[in-house]
């Protein structure tokens, strides 16, 4: 859906983005993280053809980005961009017809979407007279009405209490079924193991990470299994430092070049396994210790 090549930016002596490649195949949730001043808002700004990059490539659908495709594109900012004084209704109205739809068909879709999302009644209302939660799904409307092949949303479940989060989560996936490739920035880690398929982490300019979530995840597996045994058969060493509670032995051990299965045998012959789990890190632990990583080089 979208390549990026070898993308460069800066604004006068700062690096903004060095080297940048990346590719978002279509159909899926792209998780694009990183750190507060990371790159990641300008490589969005790029996409969305706000402002170019000093060198590189953009392609969507395998052509060079050019301004039509903007109409292809939906984007949601952070800092979200209604006009206050303005009626929801006019509001979408606008919205839809600059992004290339006729009024009918308009009408059409701000009327479904207002139903989905169930703030029908709140259609003449100004966007000062609204809560930010009610606010920030007419700005959610507003980036899909012109259905989007391309939906990139910063930090979209900003501003939500968990119920309406889970309706946007759920809309966004929706969305993904129906076709749309979607790339979501949040610091919102649970957000980002719930949702995405792939993730690009990016720190001081450059990427530092690319992958689906499981190649991500078990690229950083410690090979470490937790363990919970009942019945002992025999003492456990003290050197597992083992811990007792609700009448279970816990403990972790390496597999110290041994299968799972060669550790789960030897597990047994100690006691009744009640559970035998691999470590994995969780993604915000990687972006955590990758960026930490990064930041010392």
């Amino acid at each position: 859906m979208l390549q990026i090549t070898q993308v460069n930016k800066s604004y006068e002596n700062h690096r903004a983005l060095t080297d940048v490649d990346l590719f978002v195949p279509k159909g899926v949730i792209f998780g694009l993280l990183g750190p507060n001043g990371a790159g990641k808002t300008t490589l969005i700004r790029i996409v969305n053809q706000i402002i170019e990059q000093d060198s590189g490539t953009v392609e969507l659908d395998g052509r060079t980005l050019s301004p039509n495709d903007i109409r292809k594109i939906g984007y949601l900012p952070e800092e979200r961009g209604l006009y206050k004084k303005m009626k929801v209704w006019d509001q979408l109205i606008y919205f839809s017809r600059l992004k290339g739809l006729s009024e009918n068909e308009a009408k059409v879709q701000i009327k479904n979407w207002l139903e989905k999302l169930d703030v029908v009644s709140w259609k003449d209302k100004k966007i000062e007279d609204l809560s930010k939660g009610m606010a920030q799904k007419i700005q959610f409307i507003a980036t899909v009405v012109h259905r989007p092949t391309l939906l990139i949303l910063d930090e979209p479940f900003s501003g939500f209490d968990p119920v309406n989060a889970e309706i946007i989560k759920n809309e966004i996936l929706e969305l993904k079924e129906k076709g749309t490739t979607v790339i979501l920035s949040t610091h919102r880690m649970e957000s980002v193991e719930l949702l995405c398929d792939h993730v690009a982490m990016i720190n001081r300019s450059r990427k530092i990470l690319d992958g689906t979530i499981r190649e991500v995840k078990r690229s950083f597996r410690p090979e470490v299994f937790k363990i919970s045994l009942n019945y002992l058969k025999r003492d456990i060493p003290m050197e597992w430092t083992p811990k007792f509670s609700d009448d279970v032995w816990k403990f972790t051990l390496p597999l110290a070049g041994k299968t799972p299965n060669q550790l789960l045998s030897e597990m047994m012959e100690f006691g009744e396994v009640l559970s035998f789990r691999e470590q994995i890190p969780s993604i915000e632990e990687i972006f955590i210790h990758q960026v930490q990583a990064s930041t010392h080089e």
